[in-house]
């Protein structure tokens, strides 16, 4: 172990203060490095706020669009279906009345050829 020191408590101090400086600075030249870039690296995500906000504020106009044109929708086949209910009544109310008409027609035939079958009895008793 030739040429071995051993250390003094002064010269340990020195290197532990000559480290610690080394440490200061490096990150004095972090900090510097951070604050040069921080006005550019603000103004992006600055840009990227400003764009998702349109996006959102895009989306929230189609949405409203879509909402609308669907209410829009619903409203018309709403009107067709009453609209279409409508003209099924009149066609069973006219149906119902045709029938009703020719079941009335039928039960006259009917009496007219009993009264027929009545006289023609009547005609023969006498």
């Amino acid at each position: 172990m030739k040429g071995f020191r051993e250390t003094s408590l002064a010269d340990r101090q020195e290197t532990a203060a000559k480290a610690r400086a080394a440490q200061l600075e490096k990150a004095r030249a972090a900090a510097r490095a951070n604050q040069e870039g921080a006005a550019e690296r603000q103004a992006a995500r600055l840009k990227l706020a400003a764009e998702r906000e349109a996006r959102a504020a895009t989306r929230k106009i189609e949405r409203e669009a879509r909402e609308a044109r669907e209410k829009q929708e619903r409203a018309a086949a709403e009107a067709a279906r009453i609209e279409a209910e409508k003209l099924a009544a009149v066609a069973r109310a006219k149906e119902l009345a045709e029938r009703a008409a020719r079941e009335k027609a039928l039960e006259a035939e009917r009496k007219a050829a009993r009264d027929a079958r009545y006289a023609g009895r009547k005609a023969r008793q006498k």
